[in-house]
């Protein structure tokens, strides 16, 4: 209850939840939504307009592409992968990473800095062009991209969680459990990784946004997974700004208002769950 007084005094948190709760709803009832089959070619109907142009037709509200297909209906399907990837890809990364920050940190010597090496090994190399990499290699099947996604963005993590538990690990209690002969992993997973967990909770909302966006640009190569998905209609329809604009230009705005929404959700978990900041 208290969250909720929180959000509502909070218009950016506000926003971002309602954007958040729109995509999630559209993605899970995408099925039910749609007017029109996403993948069904209608040449008689090519290159419409949106309703509120000249020419266009009620019953496709954002016009259809060169090969008939409704824009709408394939925004609509096309959140289904984004949603999909962003958060799958996101338990890839805490599942990698997370581990790695509370070991680094817990045991620290040797340990710490062999980790913390592989870490600034991977730093130095774009996410992006990381991805590239090892799509190149390997078939861009969706589970091949939230894989890949997900090796990609795990490096937040461990270096969040293991500047963490550096600080915890020096707390009254971490001392008491370990002079009372407490293994280090019961530590580590019920004294350690219950007081980062906040922290995990914010790289998470802002990785779910990161990974869209790369699952997008990936799909916009077409080295994304063979599926309707924001990137793929966005790379069809930029042969045709010029005539048909509103084929490559609807998704793109549901790729921004999308990843808007979920950074300022972001944002304001931020400022809720870090308790040196008043919201």
């Amino acid at each position: 209850m208290k969250w909720v007084k929180m959000l509502l005094v909070s218009k950016v948190g506000l926003i971002g939840v309602i954007i958040i709760i729109l995509f999630t709803f559209t993605a899970i009832f995408a099925p039910l939504i749609v007017p029109h089959d996403p993948t069904e070619v209608n040449l008689g109907k090519s290159s419409l307009p949106p309703i509120w142009l000249d020419g266009g037709e009620s019953t496709y509200l954002l016009g259809t592409d060169n090969l008939g297909r409704d824009v709408f209906s394939r925004i609509i399907y096309g959140s289904q992968i984004s949603m999909l990837v962003g958060v799958c890809s996101v338990l890839v990364a805490g599942l990698i990473g997370i581990p790695v920050g509370l070991i680094s940190g817990y045991y620290g010597g040797l340990v710490d800095s062999l980790l913390m090496r592989i870490v600034d090994s991977q730093i130095a190399i774009p996410s992006i062009l990381l991805a590239l990499v090892i799509l190149g290699f390997m078939n861009p099947t969706l589970l091949t991209i939230i894989f890949v996604i997900g090796v990609s963005s795990w490096i937040a993590y461990a270096r969040v969680v293991r500047s963490e538990v550096l600080s915890l690990k020096e707390r009254e209690y971490v001392k008491a459990a370990k002079t009372m002969g407490v293994r280090h992993s019961f530590i580590m997973t019920r004294h350690l990784l219950p007081n980062v967990f906040s922290s995990i909770i914010v790289i998470s909302t802002i990785n779910v946004a990161t990974s869209i966006i790369t699952e997008s640009s990936l799909s916009f190569l077409g080295l994304g997974p063979q599926s309707i998905s924001w990137g793929s209609i966005l790379s069809e329809g930029r042969d045709y700004l010029a005539t048909n604009w509103w084929v490559a230009t609807f998704p793109g705005i549901a790729i921004t208002v999308t990843v808007l929404g979920i950074i300022l959700f972001g944002d304001w978990l931020r400022d809720v769950l870090d308790p040196r900041t008043e919201v």
